[in-house]
């Protein structure tokens, strides 16, 4: 059967973003089929071209995170150079940006602005702390949106200091929701005609996935802190020492607990009056839960332990580490790892693939990410239909 039509063939996305957020979502909007232009100043482009790891003096991090757009140059401090994006406009569906708020409009591209061009023009913005508000103005990076929006506060262990989650989620989590918001939008247009203005906030979209932590506040009168790999609301839920390594592990319901101690052949641990409910499970959970468990961990491997008990439906899982998994059969069996050449680096790479599968579409990069400028003249003369001496022109200008 032939790869069907992707979701999102036919939308045209103006890509000003850079760093992570916003060229994760414009990556995710790639990955669905959108066209996605990448527009970079000339002779710097994006700055995670200079973040490593590199091979051949090339980015890894930006080939990852850019795959499947096209790239061009474009200097929009340049009056000449704001004529070409407001004529890029005309012919685009989303406009997404991550500058620091008001660099956009100060270049003479606010939302208004850029209505009156397409008036159902989508303009998609991801910032710090949101468009208005008291610190708008001031720029973000992952950690501080961490630090801010409460996260660091509960990550990590009580005996030490708050700790940064490893990977940016600040950035995905802002990235994905952006993509949500501009699919919502594309939806309404096609309705309405109508564009829209979305606005997500890094501190946001991370207070906003901090799960009962903010309930225990608001509602219970509670001040949520660290608790290691504990899940303070279910017990047992945590990681655990095997004779080998550790494993995570969690029993969500009395029928898992109960499977549980019947695979430990300790059936006295139902009617323990400590471990009786869900609530007693959690407040007796250390010391006293957590030894009884690992008394019966600690005889057995992983991979034993994994046999007996995820055999029985309790979710079960080993500690991997990131070559383990990235090698491992269940990311192969998923196609979790693309492989691209890519240009500039002289080499095939692997990079993490798109989680969300669509059954009939192609499950692979289209094209690797752009060199700087790659596609300047394939976009500028089927887009707005310039001719190599206009090119040559512009370029020698350094427009773009």
């Amino acid at each position: 059967m032939a790869d069907m039509r992707k979701p999102l063939e036919g939308v045209r996305v103006l890509d000003l973003t850079q760093a992570y957020s916003g060229p994760f979502c414009t990556m995710n909007l790639a990955d669905l089929g959108a066209e996605v232009i990448k527009i970079e100043r000339p002779g710097v482009g994006d700055q995670t071209r200079t973040w490593g790891p590199f091979k051949n003096d090339y980015s890894a991090y930006f080939a990852y995170v850019n795959r499947n757009k096209e790239g061009v140059t474009l200097n929009m401090k340049d009056d000449e150079g704001k004529e070409i994006f407001a004529d890029m406009i005309k012919h685009a569906d989303v406009v997404v940006e991550n500058y620091k708020v008001g660099t956009l409009a100060k270049l003479g591209f606010d939302y208004e602005t850029m209505k009156e061009i397409n008036p159902g023009i989508i303009y998609a913005n991801i910032s710090g702390y949101g468009l208005e508000g008291p610190l708008a103005s001031r720029p973000a990076y992952d950690i501080v949106a961490q630090g801010m929006s409460g996260m660091m506060s509960v990550t990590g262990y009580p005996d030490a200091p708050p700790t940064k989650i490893g990977p940016s989620i600040g950035d995905n989590y802002s990235g994905a929701y952006l993509c949500i918001g501009i699919l919502a939008a594309l939806y309404r247009k096609q309705q309405t005609g109508e564009g829209a203005r979305i606005d997500v906030s890094m501190v946001d979209t991370l207070f906003s996935v901090m799960e009962n932590f903010v309930v225990k506040y608001t509602v219970a009168g509670e001040h949520p802190m660290r608790a290691g790999n504990i899940d303070p609301g279910i017990a047992p839920f945590d990681s655990f020492h095997a004779k080998d390594a550790e494993f995570c592990m969690g029993c969500g319901t009395d029928k898992m607990f109960h499977k549980l101690c019947d695979i430990m052949e300790r059936p006295d641990l139902k009617e323990d009056p400590r471990f009786a409910t869900n609530d007693l499970r959690c407040i007796n959970y250390l010391p006293d839960l957590k030894a009884e468990i690992e008394k019966f961990t600690t005889t057995k491997t992983v991979k034993e332990l994994e046999e007996m008990i995820a055999d029985e439906g309790i979710p079960f899982g080993p500690i991997n580490d990131i070559p383990t998994i990235a090698d491992s059969e269940l990311i192969a069996s998923r196609n979790m790892l693309w492989e691209a050449y890519q240009p500039g680096m002289d080499a095939t790479i692997k990079f993490p693939g798109c989680p969300i599968k669509i059954h009939g579409l192609k499950d692979a990069p289209e094209k690797a990410s752009p060199t700087l400028g790659e596609d300047n003249k394939k976009v500028y003369e089927s887009l707005l239909g310039y001719d190599e001496a206009k090119l040559a022109e512009l370029e020698e200008k350094g427009i773009i």
